[in-house]
């Protein structure tokens, strides 16, 4: 009876590292094991740091602190910062197109939305990141973690992330990028557009749209004056000649909102929907679960951004485990209702919200079982339906234009 923890807790690190293997068939056996660690104890302690995560690992596993805290290190260490022979760096960017490969492998569904957006941890770092949105939650799959206070443009590392992606897109379904008008640029729309996915990008309302057939630009704020007014078309985008961009128009200012949504994408406009860039705020979700909310990441004390970018594999790993357990729980007959009516409410709500989190529900799924010495579960993950615009809202392409 005394071994039946340790050979349980050995057997479920060895379960979970066979999955890890199986979605990255390329890294060793040891940057495997390393990875399967970590998340495990993230999951764990419910944290990123590593006294914690090594603490409960070696209560976990029934092993020595100091030896599991240093087999933790090592996976996030350059490879000259290692002891030994034949030690091996891990490259983060041969992992990105694994990555997604694993999120979409049993993604029921032909449409994917991916929302790109960078956070700030105070002064120390800025982590761009592109991230599969997920039933209120976000799932990374590729970032570049920089120093805060360095200046530069930001567009080599987002251009070199979406680079990780060439030849690996997911076949057969339609993929749509989703960022806010803060990181818009022309060479991000084009940049999305070589990959074979499809732009869905927030502008500011400063600016002019040239509709299809006319010959006239109206300012961009003309085409949803007001709440309850939208538009969609093809034209031109901008009028100085380097920002001009040929390109579909979707505009929507919902009742409300305080301004209105004018999106840029690729796609005819009778086959986008200006609701779809409501998804990008679950990325937001996934900055809270990052840090305060979850993994604590705000408390970390790396200074170096190669070795954070390695923690973040792990970070990544971590949130998918939980998101593809939970959302397989939320979905469950019986499981506690995702968007419960209060009994006796008369709070008005417009739009959907979730008593509990993919996320939660998949670290208590998980660690229930862990508890309770069951076989650990590996979940799917199961889209919800994308949101459209409310009846009424979206007029025949070109109506409300008044020239």
């Amino acid at each position: 009876m005394s071994r039946q923890p340790s050979f349980y807790s050995d057997k479920a690190l060895t379960r979970w590292s066979d999955e890890l293997a199986d979605a990255f068939p390329h890294l060793s056996r040891p940057q495997v094991l390393g990875l399967a660690t970590w998340s495990l104890g993230m999951i764990l302690a419910r944290c990123c740091a590593l006294t914690t995560v090594a603490l409960y690992l070696a209560l976990f596993l029934r092993q020595k602190y100091h030896a599991v805290r240093q087999r933790l290190r090592d996976f996030y260490l350059e490879a000259p910062a290692k002891k030994g022979e034949h030690r091996r760096g891990l490259e983060v960017r041969t992992c990105f197109a694994p990555l997604l490969r694993w999120v979409l492998r049993d993604w029921e569904g032909r449409q994917v939305a991916v929302a790109l957006d960078a956070s700030a941890l105070g002064a120390l770092f800025v982590v761009l990141c592109v991230s599969v949105v997920y039933r209120g939650c976000a799932i990374p799959v590729a970032w570049s973690v920089l120093p805060a206070e360095r200046p530069g443009s930001w567009k080599g590392p987002w251009l070199g992330l979406l680079r990780c992606f060439r030849g690996a897109g997911p076949a057969g379904r339609s993929v749509v990028v989703l960022a806010d008008r803060g990181l818009y640029a022309k060479w991000l729309f084009t940049g999305i557009c070589r990959l074979g996915w499809h732009p869905l990008l927030r502008i500011t309302g400063v600016g002019k749209f040239r509709p299809k057939g006319s010959k006239l630009f109206v300012p961009l704020t003309s085409l949803a004056p007001c709440p309850g007014r939208s538009w969609r078309g093809r034209g031109v985008a901008f009028t100085t000649a380097a920002a001009r961009l040929r390109c579909t128009l979707l505009a929507f200012w919902g009742v409300g909102h305080a301004e209105a949504w004018l999106l840029l994408t690729d796609l005819a406009p009778e086959a986008g929907d200006a609701a779809w860039y409501g998804l990008r705020a679950w990325i937001e979700q996934f900055f809270k679960d990052c840090k305060r909310g979850g993994w604590q990441w705000q408390h970390t004390r790396m200074t170096d951004p190669g070795r954070a970018e390695r923690l973040w594999l792990a970070i990544a790993v971590a949130t998918l485990w939980l998101a593809r357990v939970g959302g397989e729980d939320e979905g469950r007959p019986g499981a506690l209702p995702p968007w419960p009516e209060p009994p006796e409410s008369v709070r008005r709500r417009a739009r959907r919200w979730r008593l509990m989190s993919v996320l939660a529900r998949g670290l208590a799924v998980i660690v229930m079982a862990l508890f309770l010495h069951h076989a650990v579960p590996r979940g799917r993950l199961i889209p919800e339906p994308w949101p459209v615009l409310p009846t009424g809202h979206d007029p025949p392409i070109g109506e409300n234009l008044h020239l």
